[in-house]
């Protein structure tokens, strides 16, 4: 089938760099020897995002246009992207020419080299301090260590993917950021570069100090789905013996401070390690339950959900 790409782009009221950006796409396209088709996906712009889409679009076949009735968001953007693209690799970047689209060569490099994602890692970054680069530092950093994946630039959204480590994963909230670590938690091969990081010229960002805290929450999902969503009694079972074991801790205190101490068996502190007993008993009744539901579930479908290393004569 040969050498196949395709540039994602999620796009929102960038009407003024729209145009500037397809020129340098389309020669660096020129340049690459690459069957290549590029997607915008435009989140319902208020603007004239869409026209200039348009327009483009109109003269070039290779440019491909999506547009939201709504805003839903960069990730939603970018997932609607990847489903409606053919390349055997994506790349994905911003439309607000930060990113260049002459380091497309450089990541696409990486991945000839054998690397299933390449993530860019803007380190001479061309934004505030302290709404923008220290908030990401923060982020990172908490990334960084509970998912074990060391790169310093989780939220640089240009990143490179063979697309079978992608799979059919679903993505929503901030997770597009998540997609490295994802991918290195199924044993895909990752690593990063340092990219070209550019000032903003027209538009203002869209990026806050909120999304930190959203990146972090999206995290605490994907590591409850990869690492107990097949055994829910794992997390509930483990919630389940430490409620016990406090409430054993605090009845023993209790029972030794009565034939010890002359204590009283009412104390408050008895009723609380019994309370911690019975939340423990319905955590793991919680659990069991779920894995009722949850083998039921993967019982019905056709294809169960985990990883297949090889296939022969299928």
């Amino acid at each position: 089938m040969g050498k196949t790409l395709s540039i994602i782009i999620p796009v929102y009221n960038e009407e003024d760099n729209i145009k500037r950006l397809y020129l340098e796409l389309k020669e660096v396209i020129e340049k690459i020897d690459y069957k290549t088709d590029v997607v915008f996906v435009d989140d319902s712009s208020k603007d004239r995002t869409c026209d200039v889409l348009d327009e483009i679009a109109k003269e070039d076949k290779k440019i491909k246009l999506i547009r939201f009735s709504k805003n839903y968001g960069q990730t939603a953007a970018i997932s609607m992207g990847i489903r409606n693209s053919n390349g055997n690799i994506i790349v994905l970047m911003d439309g607000d020419l930060q990113n260049d689209p002459r380091d497309i060569p450089l990541l696409l490099e990486l991945i000839e080299e054998g690397y299933d994602v390449v993530s860019g890692w803007r380190k001479n970054r061309q934004d505030k301090l302290i709404t923008r680069k220290f908030p990401s530092l923060v982020a990172n950093s908490i990334i960084s260590y509970f998912t074990g994946l060391k790169i310093h630039d989780f939220g640089c959204t240009l990143k490179a993917y063979e697309r079978e480590v992608l799979g059919k994963y679903a993505i929503y909230g901030e997770m597009h950021r998540l997609l490295p670590a994802y991918c290195y938690w199924q044993g895909a091969k990752v690593t990063e570069v340092v990219v070209n990081h550019r000032k903003r010229i027209h538009g203002k960002s869209k990026y806050g100090i909120n999304r930190t805290l959203k990146v972090v929450l999206d995290l605490l999902v994907i590591k409850f789905l990869l690492s107990y969503l097949t055994r829910p009694i794992y997390i509930f079972g483990g919630i389940a013996l430490f409620l016990f074991l406090a409430g054993f801790v605090i009845n023993g205190f209790v029972i030794v401070r009565k034939f010890f101490f002359q204590g009283d068996w009412l104390s408050p502190l008895f009723f609380i390690g019994f309370l911690l007993w019975s939340v423990s008993v319905i955590c793991l009744l919680l659990g069991l339950v779920m894995e009722i539901v949850v083998r039921f579930y993967l019982e019905s479908k056709e294809e169960l959900p985990f990883k297949v290393s090889k296939k022969v004569n299928f």
